[in-house]
This record gives structure tokens, sequence and C-alpha cells, in this order.
């Protein structure tokens, strides 16, 4: 894959059409920050699912989260190639986030108590957030100008840093002094902030419908030839990526490190809650995070084309590698601020360059198709590295805890345990960057090109 080509013969390279494409992450980074991050897990635990047990709320809330993420990374292969042979890739966009939106929507409408009907609402809001994710990656290899694709990757990250920031601020305002907008107490706060990101997500996404690309006009066969086409094409995409050695060595390695990533920013909330802080310390920690995250991703987009990706990498990874190891022995909760003011230098760029990295080794004309693969391993990691940061305290909480304990055994012995468990994620950071190390940029173009669809 050579710097002049891109995958409709010249690339757009309009200021309005990389607007309208970076505009989609400001849009769906409110179903991120407010509804996945801040307020779903703690009004499931309040509305939904307050009449028992916090272990088996808690058990529902993991094994629903857990099922969508199923789903969709089961899905998004699939979906990538069916969009790469129909080139409806817009269209699919389109229809997931229509999906995300509307089911965003019925979250403020849920009543109280009905918990299986709140994690089947949220479970298709996510499946149409993740499902439009596939398609919004696979446009940037068609949008971006080969020489500043990893910036365009950034400036995507970086307004969706500070657009779910913007919105998640908003509501936390309105949902800890709900009497400053005349509403009558908290609950009904969550709930309008619901109905905001489905408007906030709605509105702003029209921008990257109506300024980038259509869709190519063709003859396309009927959508049931489509899905069958495109379960025959997951297979052929196997055997692609089994002799893309260099593409096969990023996904290795980029599975295992955000992974990690990915653990950090679903668990630090339950991981500062089991270490006695606040939940109101934890959202301004994580409010902390969305705003450093803007201008950093557009500092790593810089540092990409100056310094070059993967070097920039390989230093968000060993400062993830410092954090984790700091996160085992804190103790105050102004230590939590800092994290997360590190992380947020780190964050978004991670995931900026890694996403635009992954765009050299994909052959053209299948960029949903191989995006498709990318997002089903961000999904997998989604399961795989907070379960093995769970198993991990149990663990050391049985090894650690004596016969017939003292409260007070319990208490300071589980919270040893709590930091013990974060150091499971320093081995997937570490794997991570040795696989990368064998990754071959310029190999890895040129095996592309022999997989290029003319």
């Amino acid at each position: 894959m050579d710097h002049e080509r891109s995958e409709q013969g010249a690339v757009p390279t309009e200021r309005r059409t990389i607007w309208g494409w970076a505009l989609y992450d400001w849009a769906n980074s409110a179903f991120a920050t407010t509804v996945m991050a801040a307020f779903f897990p703690v009004f499931f635990k309040q509305q939904w699912s307050h009449d028992v047990d916090v272990n088996l709320s808690t058990a529902r809330l993991g094994l629903g989260n857990a099922a969508a993420s199923l789903l969709v990374a089961l899905m998004a292969p699939v979906l990538g190639a069916i969009a790469d042979r129909s080139g409806r890739r817009k269209r699919f966009l389109i229809g997931f986030t229509l999906l995300g939106v509307a089911m965003t929507a019925t979250l403020a409408l849920v009543p109280q108590g009905r918990w299986a009907f709140a994690l089947f609402v949220y479970g298709a809001a996510y499946i149409g957030f993740a499902g439009a994710i596939i398609f919004y990656d696979a446009l940037l290899p068609q949008i971006a100008p080969p020489d500043r694709i990893d910036q365009v990757s950034s400036l995507g990250y970086a307004l969706g840093y500070l657009g779910g920031g913007l919105l998640l601020l908003l509501n936390v305002v309105m949902a800890l002094k709900p009497h400053l907008f005349g509403l009558p107490d908290a609950g009904v706060a969550v709930r309008l902030a619901f109905a905001s990101v489905a408007v906030w997500w709605g509105v702003f996404a029209w921008f990257a419908f109506a300024w980038t690309p259509p869709d190519p006009v063709g003859d396309r066969p009927r959508l049931s030839r489509q899905i069958a086409a495109g379960w025959g094409q997951l297979m052929a995409t196997f055997r692609k990526i089994r002799q893309l050695k260099h593409a096969f060595l990023f996904l290795a390695a980029y599975w295992c490190y955000i992974d990690g990533v990915d653990t950090i920013i679903k668990m630090a909330v339950d991981f500062g809650m089991s270490l006695g802080f606040d939940f109101k310390d934890l959202i301004v920690a994580l409010l902390i995070v969305q705003f450093i995250g803007f201008p950093a991703a557009l500092v790593f987009g810089q540092l990409g084309k100056h310094w070059g990706v993967r070097r920039s990498i390989y230093l968000a990874l060993s400062i993830y590698m410092l954090v984790t190891l700091w996160g085992a022995s804190m103790t105050k909760v102004s230590e939590f601020y800092m994290m997360a003011c590190v992380i947020g230098l780190v964050q978004g760029g991670i995931q900026a360059l890694s996403r635009s990295y992954f765009a050299r080794f994909v052959p053209r004309g299948q960029s949903a198709e191989f995006y498709g693969f990318y997002n089903m391993l961000g999904k997998f990691a989604a399961i795989v590295g907070p379960a093995l940061m769970g198993m991990t305290g149990l663990i050391a909480k049985r090894i650690l805890l004596p016969d017939n304990p003292t409260a007070e055994q319990i208490q300071s012995l589980g919270m040893a345990a709590t930091r013990t468990s974060i150091m499971a994620v320093l081995l997937l950071f570490i794997l991570g960057a040795l696989l990368l190390y064998f990754v071959d940029e310029q190999k890895g173009r040129t095996q592309a090109e022999a997989f290029d669809l003319e």
C-alpha cells in the first residue's frame, strides 16, 4: 500500500469531509462517557436492580455487558465483509447509529425495577454504538490522505474526548444539583441525561452523514445474498490475515495492549470504589481524563508524524506500565487524580495511532472487512481483561486470607488483593510491546498490496 493510492482512487481531502468524519467521534463519545462509563452502571444498581443483593446486581450487569460485547465481537468481521462487498459502509454507519440513538433514548423510559428490560435496551444501544464504529473506522482510509492519516485519526479521538467530556460535565452537574435545572431529583436528572445523549449523538452524527462521501453507486445483490457472501468472505479474510504476517503480528500486539487499556477504562471506577474513594471523586477523575485527552490526542497525532508512530505507541505503553505499578500502591484520592491526568495524556493517543497504523496493513478495497477484525479484537479485549483482573484478585485474596480471619483482616487483605489484581494488566502491556517489536511497517505495506482489490 503506497502513499499515493486510496481506496476509491483520489482521496477527497476537503477540510469539510475530514471535519465531518471527525465530528462523528464528537457525537458518539457522549454514549461512551455519560452512559457506559458514568451513569448506566450506577443507575442500574440504584433503580433497575435495587432490590437484590449487590453481588447479584453486579453479576447481572457484568453478564449483560459481556453478552453485548460478545455479540458485537462475533458480528464485526462479518458486517465488515458485507459492507466491503456491497459498498454500503456509510449506509451501515447510519443504520447502526439510528439503532444506538433510539435505544439510548429508550433508556430514559425504562421503569424502576425492570432490570432485564434495562439490560436489553442497553445491550441494543451498545450494539448500535459498537457496530457503527466498525464502519466509521473503515471510512478513515477513504477520506484521509495517506500522509495525514495519523493526524486525522487523532483529530477524531480529540474531538471525541472534548465532546464526550462537555456533555458528561453538564450531566454530572445536573445529577448532583437537579434543582438548579428545575428537576425534582437526581433520578429524573439521570433519565434526562440518557435522553440528552441520544439528541447529542443524533444531531452531531448528521455532519458525518452529510459531509462524508456517499457510498459508490452501482448494482448490488440482495441483502440475503450479501450476508451469505459475507460469511464466505469472512473465512477468506481469516486466510488472508494469516498470510499477511505483519498485519497479523500487529493485530496480536494490539489485542494484548488494548486489552490493558480497555481494562483500565472499564475497571477504574470499580477499582477506586474498592479502595474506598467516593463516587464523586471518581467522576471528577473521569472528567479529568476527558479534558486532558482532547489536546493530548492532537499532540500524539503530531508526535506520530515527526517522531514515528511505533515510537509514539511505545511511549504510551511505557507510561501505562508505570501507571499500573503506581496504581498497585496508591492510597490517596489525590494520587487517583494525578493518575487520571497521566492516563489522559496517553489514552487517546494510543487509540488514535493504533487505528491509523493498522490502515498501513489493510489491502485496498477491504477496509471495512479488516477493521471489522480490528474492532472484534477490541470487543474480545473488553471481555478478557476485566475477567483476568477479577480472577487475579480472587486468587490473591484466597492465598492471603488465613483460616478464621477477623473482620479487620478480611477488609485489609481484601484491599491488598485488589491492588494485586491490577498487576495482571501489566502483563498485557508487556506482551503487547514485545509483539509490536516484530512488526515491520514496510514489509506489511508490501504484503497488503498483493491482496488489493482493483
